[in-house]
């Protein structure tokens, strides 16, 4: 990775203003949190929630407080000084379908970006008030550094995504399937979950066949600091390509060759 436009002392100040972050949207999301509220559609049919919106109106408020050069893009509000060199990622509640479930399986992205390279990443789930942070070369779990694991064959791999049959409807979905099938256990512990788990060293194999960028921008700082491996669905750039697929790195290429043969 090139050499990061970050001070080291810029850098551990943006840390800590990151667990301010996750620590005020995680207070708001934790007050929702299988309670009584009204689910909302928005255009794309997705649902949102209360939740959502008041976590990412805090994390914007905070950082047009301390950093008011700053750009903004979050799922729930847009873009604000979209032309800004340094732009913060928001998606207040990645897995909003578990979350009003009442399952678990979800968390808060926030990422930084500077000139279209994604600096640091964090995501955060808010009821385990777990942070997992990246900076492209290392990665922490609530302060502690983890990595990948060791996975030499996608037969003893931990498959993961989030819809099995949204596949189908973006990439070659037979292909996909007979890779699932050969992998040593296949789960939708998916959204930003399953990225945490390649991070951390749970699962060996984490895809999502189409994302938005706020999807996406916080998770890759993560997986390469813990050392794994991220591209699209192709083997491209992961932040403006087609789709995400995320491993520990070692059958990364021949995942990539076999979900587009």
């Amino acid at each position: 990775m090139p050499k990061s436009v970050l001070s080291p002392s810029e850098q551990s100040a943006l840390q800590e203003f990151i667990r301010v972050l996750a620590a005020e949207s995680g207070s708001i999301i934790r007050r929702y949190f299988r309670t009584g509220y009204t689910v909302d559609s928005k255009t794309d049919e997705t649902p949102v929630t209360i939740a959502d919106r008041q976590a990412e109106e805090r994390m914007r408020e905070l950082i047009q407080q301390r950093y008011p050069s700053h750009g903004i893009l979050g799922e729930e509000y847009g873009h604000h000084q979209p032309d800004a060199p340094f732009q913060w990622v928001l998606d207040p509640i990645d897995g909003t379908k578990n979350f009003i479930s009442h399952g678990y399986l979800f968390g808060t992205l926030i990422a930084l970006m500077h000139e279209r390279k994604a600096l640091l990443g964090a995501i955060h789930q808010p009821i385990l008030e777990d942070l997992l942070m990246g900076d492209g070369r290392t990665a922490w779990l609530n302060g502690k550094t983890v990595r990948v694991r060791d996975c030499a064959r996608i037969e003893e791999a931990v498959f993961l995504t989030t819809d099995h049959y949204n596949v189908a409807n973006f990439h070659n979905g037979p292909a996909f399937e007979k890779v699932a099938r050969r992998a040593a256990q296949y789960r939708t512990w998916g959204d930003c979950h399953g990225y945490y788990l390649v991070a951390v060293g749970g699962a060996d194999v984490m895809t999502d066949p189409v994302m938005n960028f706020w999807d996406r921008a916080a998770l890759v700082p993560i997986i390469e600091g813990a050392g794994g491996r991220i591209t699209d669905w192709q083997g491209g750039d992961p932040l403006y390509g087609n789709g995400v697929i995320a491993t520990g790195g070692a059958i990364h290429d021949e995942l990539v060759q076999r979900l587009n043969p």
